[in-house]
C-alpha cells in the first residue's frame, strides 16, 4: 500500500508511484483528476491537490502501469479503495502526477537573471511573496544554493504586490527554504516588514 511522489521537486509534488507486492509502479492519466490527486496528496499528508498532471509531466516512470482510470470521489483514504480498470492499455508517457498544496517552490523575479531578485515562493496554489523580518544570511543563503546559484551576496528589499505572505526562519543551513521554521499569512511576523531579495554570487556567469 505504500505510495511516493518521484520526480518533483519536494516529496510533496511528482509522478504518482505505487507499490504493489513489493514493485514500485505508475498510475496511467486517462481519466486522471482532482479528486484522485486529492486522494493522494491527502494520504501523503501533502495537503490537498492543487494541480493534477497527464502526459509524464514528471518524467516516465518505470516498472508495471498499477492503476487506469482511477475513480477517486476524493474521500477516499487511500488510492487503492478508488475504482479502476481492471486492464490497462497505457504506456509510462501517460503516466499521472499531482502537485499537492504543501510544495513549496521557489523563483527569483525582477532581477537580470533568474539567481537575483525578489524571492517568490508558489505555496498553497498561489504564488507569494516572503517578509525580510527574518531573511537573513543563512536564510538567503539556503535559497541560492537550492536554485543551484552559489551563495547569497546582497539581500534588497522590494514592496509586497502579491497576496500572500510567508517568513522562513533557519537558523542553520538546510537542504531548502521548506525545511526550516515558516509561518505562512500570519500578520504578526510580517508586521511591517518588506519583501525579501536576493542576489546570489551565481548570477550573470
Amino acid at each position: 500500500r505504500a505510495l511516493r511522489l518521484a520526480g518533483g521537486r519536494s516529496r510533496c509534488e511528482g509522478r504518482v508511484e505505487l507499490q504493489q507486492e513489493g514493485t514500485w509502479g505508475t498510475v496511467c492519466d486517462d481519466g486522471w483528476d482532482i479528486p484522485d490527486a486529492d486522494v493522494v496528496c491527502r494520504q501523503l499528508r501533502c495537503g490537498h491537490a492543487v494541480r493534477a498532471h497527464g502526459n509524464a509531466a514528471f518524467g516516465r516512470g518505470h516498472g508495471p502501469i498499477l492503476r487506469d482510470e482511477v475513480g477517486c470521489e476524493g474521500h477516499e483514504r487511500d488510492l487503492w479503495e478508488c475504482p479502476a480498470a481492471p486492464e490497462h492499455d497505457c504506456s509510462h508517457k501517460e503516466d499521472a502526477g499531482v502537485v499537492c498544496s504543501e510544495h513549496q517552490e521557489w523563483r527569483l523575479a525582477g532581477g537580470r537573471d533568474g539567481c537575483a531578485g525578489r524571492v517568490e515562493v508558489f505555496f498553497r496554489g498561489t504564488w507569494s511573496t516572503v517578509c525580510n523580518s527574518t531573511w537573513y544570511e543563512t536564510e538567503a543563503t539556503v535559497l541560492c544554493r537550492t536554485l543551484g546559484c552559489g551563495d547569497a551576496l546582497q539581500r534588497p528589499a522590494f514592496g509586497h504586490t502579491l497576496p500572500g505572505k510567508i517568513v522562513y526562519l533557519c537558523g542553520t543551513p538546510q537542504p531548502s527554504l521548506a525545511h526550516c521554521l515558516w509561518f505562512f499569512n500570519k500578520s504578526a511576523p510580517c508586521y511591517q516588514s518588506w519583501a525579501a531579495g536576493v542576489v546570489c554570487n551565481g548570477t550573470g556567469s
